[in-house]
């Protein structure tokens, strides 16, 4: 099971820290991912963590503004996401791709 957490209502140029909490697998054995959902839009790819937290990569739109992270000891995968603007305004999910397990989401937007 995958439980996201953080998101919310922020300004532009704003931060969010998202938090997603794994349960039910060896979480610190397989590579992380977090996706996001814009309005009316195909879910997308946003970033990909190794098992590790040693490597990861990031989608072109996010590069350089959003921080992945994993904490194997509490299970937590997080995103940093820095310099916010009204593009990013998305459902955000964690997935766990070994198990195809997704979260239910948490709901980021960005306006004044």
């Amino acid at each position: 099971q995958l439980v996201e957490s953080g998101g919310g209502l922020v300004q532009p140029g704003g931060s969010l820290r998202l938090s997603c909490l794994a349960s039910g697998f060896t979480f610190s054995n397989y590579p992380m991912r977090w996706y996001r959902q814009l309005l009316g839009k195909e879910r997308e790819w946003v970033s990909t963590i190794s098992d590790s937290g040693d490597f990861a990569r990031y989608a072109d739109s996010v590069e350089g503004r959003f921080t992945i992270a994993r904490d194997n000891v509490k299970r937590t995968l997080s995103l940093q996401m820095d310099s916010l603007s009204v593009n990013d305004t998305a459902v955000y999910y964690c997935h766990a791709p070994v198990h195809d397990i997704w979260g239910r989401g948490t709901q980021v937007t960005v306006s004044s």
